[in-house]
């Protein structure tokens, strides 16, 4: 009997994007007649691909419940946490009786609204039957430098640097044991480097260079933009 494949979608979303110096948090900005992270929610819920969104949300954060998005019957709210990986394992734990320890987890950036359900279905098909999972990245175009201060080291041969994007995909059980198991360590800066410090190798799915993060003002446009063209 051939098993069926279900796929969950976690959110971190309490942090704050002191970056973009803003009166709100940035996934609550305007973009394109809604937030960004209304946005963000809608790729996921549209995709067809998962069975719940788990958004980590700050206990003390007024803006959320005034959505429409967080009333909608797939998506979970957990209490967010101080970094990523505290809000991670949060919404992780807010699957608990509901995903299998076998289940994928997608988790996405709030401030990615640009995702796409290609992106998404092709990061499935590709690694639903590997062994770790593994993480939608883009290969490095530009000269890449190593530098001391203000000065420059080395060049850095960038056939080998990728740069990381979300969603990152893994194994519902191995991406809780794995948060758990490296929790308050500094190096895990995202769900893929906290399986990385326990030995295992996740894989590169190259992913759409539309798929920005809003981290500072000028990405607004910049995010507009790309969703106008993807329209």
């Amino acid at each position: 009997m051939k098993q069926i494949l279900k796929c969950w979608a976690v959110v971190p979303a309490a942090g704050v994007g002191k970056r973009m110096q803003a009166d709100r948090p940035k996934q609550y900005l305007p973009l394109a007649g809604k937030t960004v992270i209304e946005h963000t929610l809608n790729r996921l819920l549209q995709a067809g691909a998962f069975q719940a969104v788990a958004v980590a949300i700050s206990v003390e954060d007024p803006y959320w419940p005034e959505l429409d998005v967080s009333k909608h019957p797939n998506v979970i709210t957990a209490p967010g946490g101080k970094e990523r990986a505290d809000s991670v394992l949060s919404a992780l734990k807010s699957l608990q009786g509901l995903a299998a320890e076998d289940d994928w987890v997608l988790v996405h950036d709030a401030a990615r609204p640009c995702l796409t359900a290609s992106d998404i279905h092709l990061q499935i098909e590709t690694l639903k039957n590997d062994a770790v999972g593994g993480i939608l990245a883009l290969s490095s175009h530009d000269t890449l430098k190593h530098v001391d201060g203000d000065t420059i080291t080395a060049t850095i041969d960038r056939k080998h640097v990728w740069r990381a994007l979300t969603p990152q995909m893994f194994k519902y059980g191995m991406l809780r044991d794995a948060l758990q198991q490296t929790e308050g360590n500094p190096a895990v800066t995202d769900e893929a480097s906290a399986l990385e410090l326990l030995g295992f190798q996740p894989k590169i799915v190259e992913g759409r260079p539309d798929n920005i993060k809003i981290t500072r003002p000028e990405d607004l446009a910049l995010a507009q933009f790309y969703m106008e063209q993807q329209a």
